[in-house]
């Protein structure tokens, strides 16, 4: 097999992960709602929609998360999403991944209005997300991500997964994001 060839192909442990992910991204909305009925399947198709929802939940004082991650923690995690959207990734997924397994998810995720993901699953490289950030810090980073999303000028980075992003498709692949996210926590009684 030439060089050009092999550097090419999937290894077996790549082919599985894609094969299983793109299971996963094909299946009905809510298949990986591993906490059943806490998911409220929340669909955001802008981000002024993630904001309206966010502001509903930051005004309940700390909402209840039925995740693995608390509040805080998963408005930092969003916000780094975001920025590396601007900033570039620290890790991403191949070339040969984005466009085809990555491509894929996020059509059919698009497709769907719904995204699906691991709740509890950094960005591959990101910094860890600190136990000790207060909500007031994470929702100003995350409320000052999208601020910059929104003005941003520049050319946006590839999605470490989905790959190339228009920034009308970011805005939505964010937007979902976010929603499923927030699907998972609720005001408190």
């Amino acid at each position: 097999m030439n060089k050009h060839l092999k550097n090419h192909r999937l290894g077996r442990r790549q082919f599985l992960q894609a094969t299983v992910f793109t299971g996963i991204a094909l299946m009905a909305p809510g298949a990986l709602a591993s906490a059943g009925s806490a998911d409220r399947e929340l669909q955001f198709e802008t981000l002024d929609e993630a904001l309206a929802e966010l502001a509903q939940l930051a005004g309940s004082g700390e909402p209840v998360s039925h995740t693995t991650w608390n509040w805080a923690k998963t408005l930092t995690h969003c916000a780094q999403s975001i920025e590396f959207s601007m900033t570039g990734f620290p890790e991403s997924k191949s070339a040969l991944f984005q466009n085809t397994v990555g491509a894929a998810a996020y059509k059919v995720f698009a497709w769907r209005g719904r995204m699906t993901h691991d709740l509890a699953e950094p960005i591959p490289g990101a910094p860890a997300l600190d136990d000790a950030t207060d909500i007031p810090t994470a929702e100003a980073r995350l409320r000052a991500a999208i601020e910059q999303f929104r003005q941003w000028q520049g050319e946006l980075k590839p999605h470490f997964a989905y790959g190339e992003l228009s920034k009308a498709e970011y805005e939505q692949a964010h937007a979902m994001h976010l929603a499923n996210h927030f699907s998972f926590f609720r005001m408190p009684a």
